[in-house]
């Protein structure tokens, strides 16, 4: 089933038919259901961006890097890369001494687009981060990292559903 999605065959497979996602399997060559639900993920507007960095992280053609040893554990398991709303919550614990009610507070202004919102929680990201002795670079080298989910990002377990629906029509296919 994976050498298939590697491979673009996915038509008619459920996330995976369109020609971007096909060309996106055969980069990535997708090899367990975490591939797939990144992949998943990664292709929407907000985290699209960070597509090039996952799949070549993920293809050894470049090395995962963090911006604080802290977000190691956050994001190793997406190579570095920021792909879920639960990543963006804990990365506001993690950074910026978020409560689990602060950082959710923030997904939600990032799903809102609101502008305004948005750079309430972006002072408050810098101001938390400052307290934890984060310099200001870096902070707002973080926040930038976190800010495209404004646009849409994906939960880990919807993304898990879709993925084992795209898995299961794969199969079925193969």
């Amino acid at each position: 089933t994976y050498a298939i999605l590697g491979e673009g065959k996915a038509a008619c497979v459920f996330q995976f038919e369109s020609s971007g996602m096909r060309t996106l399997l055969t980069r990535a060559k997708p090899r367990r259901i975490q591939d797939l639900m990144a992949l998943t993920s990664l292709y929407r507007p907000g985290p699209m961006q960070f597509i090039d960095r996952y799949v070549d992280v993920r293809t050894g053609k470049q090395h995962t890097s963090y911006p604080l040893p802290e977000l190691r554990e956050i994001l190793e398991e997406t190579h570095g890369v920021i792909v879920y709303q639960e990543q963006v919550m804990k990365i506001a614990q993690v950074v910026a001494g978020f409560s689990l009610g602060q950082a959710d507070i923030l997904r939600r202004a990032m799903g809102k687009k609101k502008p305004k919102e948005m750079e309430e929680q972006r002072a408050r990201f810098l101001a938390g981060a400052a307290e934890k002795g984060h310099s200001n670079n870096v902070a707002a080298g973080i926040f930038e990292m976190v800010a495209p989910f404004a646009e849409y990002g994906f939960p880990k377990p919807h993304a898990a559903a879709y993925s084992v629906l795209s898995y299961q029509t794969a199969y079925l296919k193969a």
